[in-house]
């Protein structure tokens, strides 16, 4: 029996991942990651690292970050507490969808999940306070590789849900696209 139902979303090799809990009165298990499974949405790589992160206060954005290749890495995210408006950008320069985005809304109560390919920027925007988030990497942390899309480009014109009410100095600095922002193309 299959514990997770796979749907490709509109940007190529993005997919959503919905859980199907094992459940009775005592609670529930819910797989959070099948390398057997999984293989059939992309995920060809070991887990080579696992972030938890917690946002205190509904309103905050984080990201958009990713890493520069030989450092790209595939994401798998879940949503452990809370709830979150997930939004990826595609940075494939070969891509017809290269620098468009999409976001799902990922909660400890709809279970989903966002698998993210290699070339793609990641940000969320918390929807609620004390959200807390489990990441799947493929690849290691790499200082020398990080890079970042500014999350309010106008020229990405990314709808988050909330007003910003609090992002990182660093997310903030991030360059805007028609700045000539160079690294975008992965």
């Amino acid at each position: 029996m299959s514990r997770f139902s796979l749907s490709a979303l509109p940007l190529a090799g993005l997919m959503v991942v919905e859980r199907h809990p094992l459940s009775d009165s005592r609670g529930f298990l819910a797989r959070l990651f099948c390398a057997e499974e999984l293989t059939a949405a992309g995920w060809n790589q070991p887990i080579v690292q696992i972030n938890h992160t917690y946002t205190a206060k509904s309103g905050t954005v984080r990201g958009l970050h990713f890493q520069r290749p030989p450092h790209a890495e595939m994401k798998l995210l879940s949503c452990l507490h809370g709830e979150v408006w997930d939004v990826v950008v595609d940075l494939r320069a070969d891509s017809p969808t290269f620098l468009q985005w999409h976001a799902e809304r990922l909660s400890a109560a709809n279970g989903r999940a966002l698998l993210i390919p290699e070339g793609f920027a990641h940000g969320f925007q918390a929807l609620s306070d004390d959200v807390e988030l489990l990441y799947c990497h493929s690849a290691a942390y790499a200082a020398e590789a990080e890079a970042g899309l500014h999350p309010l480009d106008p020229w990405l014109d990314i709808r988050w849900p909330l007003e910003t009410v609090q992002m990182s100095p660093r997310d903030a600095s991030h360059p805007l696209i028609e700045s000539g922002f160079e690294g975008v193309c992965l």
